[in-house]
């Protein structure tokens, strides 16, 4: 398995896959359009983000989209985990922890000391990020009405 960038026809193949990824990571909360998800992702790739996919033998197994983000209460300039996604077939076979470790060496090495990420209530993704070293920082609550 190679974790990369991934070419043109990689890059695509995930905005493809995209709305599961958004529908996934938001419990089914989110079940974003196409046109949605390039919204989403167009300002964050101009703005220097981008993906690493993991691969093997010309099979996409999943990526993670990691960039920058400012913190809105100091201006400081932090990485950022975006989005994690590992196809079905492949899951449970350690891929999101590489992805998650590159990303985070990516991170580093272009000069941050902090990395961010959100998730949803209930994601089976946060274990992961507290395996890795995430902890809870900032708690977002909401109450139907």
């Amino acid at each position: 398995m190679e974790i990369r960038r991934p070419n043109e026809t990689e890059f695509n193949e995930i905005l493809l896959h995209s709305p599961k990824a958004v529908s996934d990571g938001t419990l089914g909360e989110a079940k974003p359009s196409m046109e949605k998800i390039k919204k989403l992702v167009e300002p964050l790739i101009e703005k220097g983000g981008y993906y690493l996919i993991a691969i093997e033998e010309n099979q996409l197994m999943g990526w993670v989209l990691a960039g920058a983000a400012t913190d809105q209460f100091t201006d400081k300039a932090v990485g950022f985990i975006y989005e994690l996604f590992v196809l079905e077939e492949f899951r449970g076979a350690g891929i999101s922890k590489l992805l998650m470790n590159s990303a985070i060496n990516e991170l580093k090495t272009a000069g941050y000391s902090e990395v961010r990420l959100s998730a949803f209530s209930g994601n089976k993704a946060i274990k992961l990020y507290e395996d890795i070293g995430f902890t809870t920082r900032t708690v977002s609550m909401s109450k139907s009405i």
